[in-house]
This record gives C-alpha cells, sequence and structure tokens, in this order.
C-alpha cells in the first residue's frame, strides 16, 4: 500500500496485471500447498543460476501484511537454486533501514523492498542500487525511481473506482440513492487514491449521493468503532464502501450490533472471512474489491528473474519491465470460488 502517488512514477510504461505477465510454462506446485501464492503458476520452474533474495517488509501487523510475508515465503520454496534472507520486519524507519543494510553487507543478489514509508526509506533503496543490488520496491512506492530497478504493487485509485462502479451498477436504477464510505487512514496517499476513484466512479451515476466518509486506522477496533458513528449519524442509506477487510471484520460487528440489513455493503483487499461471508450471502457484505498480496509472489518471481538476467514468461523484452500495476478485480458470489485460494486470514 503505497504512500506516495505511484501513478506518476510508472516510468512511461504500460501498467499491466502481474497474472499475465508471471505466466506459467508449468508448474510442479505440491498438492498440500498453502493457498495464496501456492495457487499461482510459478513463472518458470527450470533450475537456473542460484539467486540469494533479500526480502524487507514492515512488521506483518494486519492480515494484508502477513499475507505479503507468507507469499514470498512460499514461492522462494518453490525454486530450489532460491535462497530467501527475510527480515523480522519492522514499522519503525530506522530499523528497517538497519535491516535493508545488513542484507545490502550479505551482498545479496536481488533485494525485495515493501518499506514502512516510501519516502524515508528512498535512500537506502539508492544505496543497494548504487552497491550494485538491484531492488525489486513493492507496492509503497520510493520517492525516486533511481531507487529500484521494478515497481510492482496494487492500484489505489483503480481499486476505488472498481468499488464504485459495482456500487454504481447496483443502485442505477435506484432514484435518489445514496451511499457512505469506511475509509482507511486519511495521513495515507492509498486511502487519498482509493477515495478519488470512488468519487469519480460515482459521477457516472448522477442518480447516487455520498453522504458521509469516516476514516478508521485498517484495525478490527476502529473498523467497529468508526462503523458505529456512522450507523448512528445515517438512519437510512443504500450502500456503503469499506476500503479495508480487517477493519471490515470491525464494521460488520457495529452492523450486526445495530441490527441493520437494509443496504449492501463492498469490502476492499480480499480477506478470506469476506470472501466467505460473500459466498454464504446471509448478511450486508455482497463484493470485496481485491488489493492482492499475491504481489509479493510475484515480486520473488522478479527477483529471480534479475538475478538470473532473464526476461518474464509472455513477453518478448530481454529485461523484466520497470513498473506492473495489478488490477483490482471485484469478487462477488458469482466468482467468489475463483478467488478463494488468493484469500488471506
Amino acid at each position: 500500500m503505497p504512500e506516495t502517488s505511484r501513478r506518476g512514477l510508472l516510468f512511461g510504461t504500460a501498467a499491466v496485471s502481474a497474472g499475465a505477465l508471471l505466466t506459467a510454462c508449468t508448474s510442479n506446485e505440491p498438492k498440500n500447498a498453502a493457498p495464496a501464492a501456492s495457487n499461482i503458476p510459478a513463472a518458470d520452474d527450470k533450475p537456473g543460476t542460484p539467486v540469494t533474495i533479500g526480502f524487507a517488509g514492515p512488521q506483518a501487523d494486519h492480515g494484508w501484511l502477513n499475507a505479503i510475508n507468507q507469499n514470498a515465503k512460499e514461492r522462494a520454496k518453490k525454486y530450489s537454486e532460491v535462497t530467501l534472507e527475510i527480515t523480522e520486519g519492522s514499522n519503525d524507519t530506522a530499523t528497517q533501514i538497519g535491516q535493508i543494510q545488513t542484507l545490502i553487507n550479505k551482498k545479496v543478489d536481488v533485494l525485495v523492498i515493501l518499506p514502512a514509508d516510501g519516502k524515508a526509506l528512498t535512500q537506502v533503496g539508492l544505496q543497494a542500487m548504487k552497491a550494485g543490488i538491484p531492488v525489486i520496491n513493492l507496492d509503497r512506492v520510493f520517492a525516486s525511481p533511481q531507487a529500484y530497478r521494478c515497481w510492482i504493487g496494487g492500484d489505489n485509485y483503480g481499486m476505488g473506482l472498481n468499488a464504485g462502479r459495482y456500487i454504481g451498477e447496483q443502485l442505477k436504477d435506484k432514484p435518489n440513492a445514496t451511499v457512505i464510505e469506511l475509509a482507511g487512514m486519511d495521513s495515507l496517499e492509498l486511502t487519498k487514491q482509493r477515495t478519488q476513484g470512488f468519487d469519480d466512479a460515482l459521477k457516472n451515476y448522477p442518480n447516487i449521493r455520498k453522504v458521509a466518509r469516516q476514516a478508521a486506522d485498517f484495525t478490527v477496533e476502529s473498523g467497529q468503532a468508526k462503523m458505529a458513528q456512522l450507523l448512528q449519524a445515517q438512519s437510512k442509506f443504500d450502500a456503503l464502501w469499506n476500503h479495508d477487510d480487517d477493519q471490515g471484520v470491525g464494521a460488520l460487528r457495529a452492523i450486526a450490533q445495530a441490527g441493520r440489513k437494509d443496504f449492501l455493503m463492498v469490502g476492499g483487499a480480499g480477506a478470506k472471512s469476506a470472501m466467505d461471508a460473500i459466498k454464504a450471502d446471509d448478511g450486508v457484505l455482497k463484493a470485496t474489491v481485491l488489493y492482492p498480496p499475491t504481489m509479493a509472489a510475484s515480486a520473488i518471481d522478479l527477483a529471480r528473474a534479475l538475478g538470473q538476467k532473464k526476461g518474464v514468461g509472455g513477453m518478448s523484452e530481454l529485461e523484466i519491465p520497470a513498473s506492473i500495476t495489478l488490477y483490482s478485480a471485484v469478487v462477488t458470489k458469482e466468482n467468489v470460488d475463483e478467488y478463494l485460494p488468493t484469500g488471506f486470514s
């Protein structure tokens, strides 16, 4: 989840789906593999030159961040020639910089970095690149494109856009429809991008008006508290968009406590609990818009390709792309079985 706008930092290259780029020729996936990354075909199963990949991310204190770590670990296990050096992770900038510098000193072949703060960690990205260690910048983008060789991450604007389109289509025939929004953290650029996409989508539906918005903190507790406030302030509305499925757990508790069933809800990110609720179809949650943690598995594929001086399967170029933006698919009752294996806890 980026903290600075990435839309102007994509090197002028086309934003494409990692799924399209990292397509497999074959798969040697074990039968009892873990969900998510293990269900995505590996980019190229044939063993190549040994590669040591350093992986540094924030503290896994959120379901999505924990899924990021698990996706990276599971993907690395698929390659017999890949060694993964993974840090404990920290939300403290100085600590994460120190962890990355340790990986630089170990002279890993490639670094995959999901910075706790993209702007604050830009210098250590530059340090790695100057040391001849290419960097895959995962999701939260560095302030300078010189600090990474390739960026891969989600599309926050597209996430809001697709949430708005889904709600718009459900309510397009309802006169004077109203919606509310439970956002993430307004201090983060990603939250602003998600809201902007949502608002832009609703402009195509003149019968729909957004009447309230609250920002939560991506936690169950804040989701419950802020949702309770929204429910108390809004006696009637037709749809809710919640930016994050973790805080959505709390939001659904508040909704149940209030006994409200008179609206539809769309979540965000793709938690398994949300997908299970969508499949059961016995509550207000009808869809969730993905922000796939499988991007970490794709980052390992890209790092391996860099270390082995290869391109990416499905593309003609000899080099990996400069940037890859994932698509924010909308998961509904109709397609939930397809996406359930990628759901995170």
